[in-house]
């Protein structure tokens, strides 16, 4: 995946936003209006979406659905997982699409790292009494 595409696909993809929101400009005063909501609501969803047409270029079909399943169950682990992904393609890291199990290696790497600096650890400090009886021999 070559920079040059997702630049022109973000460039393509902002074109479109900013006509369908009509160029909304901010009220007079240089408070928002209402439609300042909305356009941090155009920008959110333009992210979103470029996020989705990443992924989509990154994962196969297999890999997207045991994704999409784990984002059901636990979506900020399925989010972390995805911003690792583009991260990785974004530095050319991948040298083709992430196939199920390569996610499932990287689920499985995320985990170990994950309940490695979590673990905590209970030591127990046990008291030997010694119950010999030599000092009470007579």
């Amino acid at each position: 995946m070559e920079d040059d595409e997702l630049q022109a696909i973000r460039a393509r993809r902002l074109a479109e936003l900013q006509a369908k929101s009509g160029g909304a400009q901010p009220s007079q005063g240089g408070f928002p209006s209402a439609g300042g909501a909305s356009k941090d609501d155009a920008e959110k969803s333009q992210m979103e979406e470029m996020r989705r047409n990443m992924l989509y270029q990154i994962l196969d079909n297999s890999a997207r659905e045991r994704l999409g399943r784990i984002q059901m169950v636990k979506a900020d682990k399925a989010r972390a997982v995805e911003d690792l992904l583009i991260r990785m393609a974004q530095t050319n890291q991948l040298r083709s699409k992430v196939t199920e199990n390569q996610l499932i290696d990287l689920l499985g790497q995320i985990n170990r790292q994950e309940s490695s600096a979590t673990s905590s650890r209970i030591v127990y400090n046990r008291r030997h009494y010694d119950d010999s009886d030599e000092e009470y021999d007579i």
